[in-house]
């Protein structure tokens, strides 16, 4: 049985770039580096790989890979297509709005989607950052019993194939 997420990992541009945001701006302690000259399976990385792993209080981690000889496109992900949800406490919610305006740091927000309230950062890789704080009265939001998520999903597809076929 899957027990809970260990990390996530994405590429990064910069390794000290990525760490000053992470643990100095949203204080998430880095605590774990690997440097990869070889995978175990025996691939070479060429000019090598670093492997960072920055902790959340439940113990899983953001993880991230720089990777200097690998292409990969980084550009600004839209909320739809990427966005890494990170839960905090409502008061801290407000103390990272403020804090993000202070560092003169792009923030939108604060969005009240009725269950939580968020704001969003973007990060040094062009991924979106978004902090989210449980609303007190809301936790049926998350509920399948009672929130419909299901009926709602079935719907979805249904009406889906109902839409006309877009031309490309």
């Amino acid at each position: 049985m899957i027990k809970g997420l260990h990390h996530n990992a994405y590429r990064c541009r910069d390794s000290e770039e990525t760490r000053r945001f992470y643990e100095d701006f949203l204080g998430l302690p880095l605590v774990h580096t690997l440097r990869i000259e070889q995978t175990i399976t025996g691939r070479k990385t060429g000019t090598g790989v670093l492997h960072t792993f920055f902790q959340l209080d439940d113990g899983s981690c953001l993880a991230f890979f720089e990777a200097p000889d690998m292409p990969f496109e980084f550009k600004e992900q839209h909320d739809f297509d990427l966005h890494i949800a990170l839960e905090v406490e409502p008061d801290v919610l407000e103390q990272m709005f403020a804090k993000g305006k202070a560092e003169g740091r792009e923030v939108r927000g604060v969005s009240d989607h009725k269950f939580i309230r968020s704001i969003y950062f973007r990060d040094p890789n062009g991924y979106v950052i978004e902090l989210a704080a449980k609303v007190p009265g809301r936790e049926s939001a998350m509920d399948p019993k009672s929130n419909h998520a299901r009926e709602m999903l079935d719907t979805w597809q249904v009406d889906k194939r109902r839409q006309p076929a877009k031309v490309a």
